[in-house]
């Protein structure tokens, strides 16, 4: 496999950063590879936000979100935060609501949309609606 940009949503990044069980052999590559390659790995603002969240409502430690800070801080590391701008927000028409209603999911995958990149998730829903290509 060659070495691509890739999106991911929270799961799969705080998951990937754990090094947690629950990620897929697909996904961590897909991961790893593009940040040894120092190819983008892109994460949703919305991502830090809901990761926040998570932390706050105790489903989530502390530390997840004190990681993905740090990877996407890191001067030398190829995590890149994506804002939710404009071309994000017009890149929602893409992610039919009756199939992804969760509003942070739809961001996600707008964001994959709008870059034109593959979407590391675990989301059933994101990954049955084919919106946008999907690794995991």
């Amino acid at each position: 496999m060659v070495a691509a940009p890739v999106v991911v949503d929270t799961h799969a990044i705080v998951w990937y950063l754990a090094q947690a069980p629950k990620i897929s052999l697909a996904a961590f590559r897909a991961i790893d590879d593009a940040l040894l390659a120092s190819e983008p790995v892109y994460v949703s603002a919305i991502s830090l936000v809901e990761l926040h969240y998570l932390v706050e409502s105790g489903r989530v430690p502390a530390e997840a979100l004190a990681e993905l800070i740090d990877a996407s801080e890191d001067p030398d590391g190829s995590l890149t935060v994506v804002p939710v701008d404009t071309g994000v927000a017009q890149s929602l028409d893409v992610i039919p609501r009756d199939e992804i209603s969760d509003m942070p999911d739809r961001v996600i995958a707008a964001t994959a949309a709008y870059l034109r990149l593959p979407l590391v998730t675990a989301d059933e829903k994101i990954r049955r609606s084919r919106c946008v290509r999907t690794i995991w």
